[in-house]
């Protein structure tokens, strides 16, 4: 069992490297610590899943957590991870991305809590404040141009043919170092965390507070995600990113991503985003090699991180989603809910009035492609391999009327057990 922070990230995999002494911390030691969020866009994604869940992790172990929002930094752009320039937001949307960084954060981190409750702090309050000249003198003396260049951030866009960085992004990291030291004067923060492509950056802010207050913080980094395939993590089947929001990743698609997780990163994935302890892990992780296509390690996978990060009713929207997709029961689906299920399926369109003049499950099964003939049809509803609205068709020269459109809208038609055909009532 772990005793301390450090162990228990540790077990986990989560430590890609870490300053010197932090590695001695003691279960009684209660540090304050931060992780930044950039603000590039109104929503996190799913690798934002990492740093907000250890931020969560120390809390847990008795240490108080800092959620630092990048409301000054985002208007500069992290060069780390990029081969090009980014596009400066304006200073509206920033504020606003912002606002909805907050509320998913809190989400995770524990506000409430008396000993040691969770902060949201945003960089906005103190750098757009900063006179330029008082940073130049007060921060910026502090390191050389050399010493900038050779950090990894930097290195790798200058050594780029097509490359180069301007000087916006270039102090990039002297403006998260100040950050750093802004919260080890005013928090007494003492650790930061982040991704290992914040290494440099993180250390940057540990040799400002040494030569300003001529005292030791800390950083540890954690590695960055990929799947066992080398895939970049955070992408759907599709090749579109997973976002924590609702409106641009629907709770059904963000528990197919992760159900959909390949066997070789479940226990993985089960360790960095799940609160499940070692025991239970090691529990999916044998039932995964005994019976590996029951996948009922993707299975607590989804239903835990879709269930903290959306809440229980969504997470049982999106059980009964997928159980509509494989075979299940659609009632209680609504209709948007419909379309998103079957967004991949073969479509097609059925003008509503074809419905008044009497269309049968016969007719739509050949409109539609399902079957090639009307013989075919007959033979398979015979056979109980069809179904309209997840219902066996027992009789297909029955007129479908429009009450049976879901909404009005659609009617999913099913031959076998998993060959759908989605049908838009116009």
């Amino acid at each position: 069992m772990a005793t301390t922070i450090i162990d228990e990230l540790r077990w986990r995999g989560l430590i890609y490297d870490m300053t010197e002494g932090l590695n001695d911390l003691k279960a009684d030691d209660k540090l304050t610590l931060y992780n930044g969020f950039d603000p590039t866009k109104d929503t996190l994604h799913v690798g934002n899943l990492v740093p907000m869940m250890q931020l969560a992790r120390w809390q847990r172990f008795g240490h108080t957590p800092i959620a630092l929002a990048g409301g000054g930094t985002g208007m500069i752009g992290d060069p780390g991870g990029r081969s090009t320039e980014r596009n400066l937001l304006a200073l509206e949307e920033i504020d606003a991305n912002v606002v909805h960084i907050k509320a998913q954060l809190e989400s995770i981190l524990d506000f409430e809590v008396k000993s040691n409750p969770a902060q949201l702090v945003n960089n906005a309050d103190w750098l757009r404040q900063l006179s330029l000249v008082d940073f130049l003198r007060d921060t910026g003396k502090h390191f050389t141009v050399n010493y900038m260049v050779a950090k990894d951030s930097v290195k790798s866009r200058l050594e780029r043919e097509d490359g180069g960085i301007s000087f916006t992004e270039f102090s990039y990291m002297l403006l998260q170092a100040y950050d750093y030291l802004h919260l080890f004067n005013t928090q007494n923060c003492v650790v930061q965390t982040g991704g290992s492509d914040q290494w440099g950056n993180i250390l940057t802010g540990v040799e400002l507070i040494r030569r300003v207050r001529g005292e030791r913080a800390h950083a540890l980094v954690y590695p960055l995600i990929t799947r066992a395939d080398g895939a970049k993590f955070g992408k759907s089947a599709e090749g579109t990113s997973v976002w924590l929001s609702p409106r641009y990743t629907s709770p059904y698609r963000f528990y197919q991503f992760w159900f959909n997780t390949g066997d070789a990163d479940a226990v993985n994935y089960l360790k960095y985003f799940t609160w499940l302890s070692q025991a239970q892990i090691a529990e999916l992780e044998h039932q995964l090699l005994e019976q590996p296509e029951r996948r009922e390690a993707q299975r607590v996978l989804a239903r835990e991180v879709t269930r903290m990060v959306h809440g229980e009713t969504a997470l049982a929207k999106a059980e009964q989603a997928s159980r509509a997709l494989f075979g299940g029961d659609v009632a209680g689906l609504d209709a948007a809910e419909i379309e998103e299920i079957f967004a991949e399926a073969p479509s097609s369109e059925l003008a509503k009035d074809m419905l008044s003049d009497g269309v049968t499950v016969v007719d739509l099964l050949v409109d539609t492609g399902l079957v090639s003939s009307k013989a075919e049809a007959r033979r398979a509803i015979q056979g109980g391999g069809i179904y309209l609205n997840d219902e066996r068709v027992a009789d297909g020269a029955r007129a479908i009327e429009l009450s049976q459109a879901i909404d009005g809208r659609f009617l999913i038609l099913r031959k076998g057990r998993r060959k759908y055909h989605l049908v838009k009532v116009r």
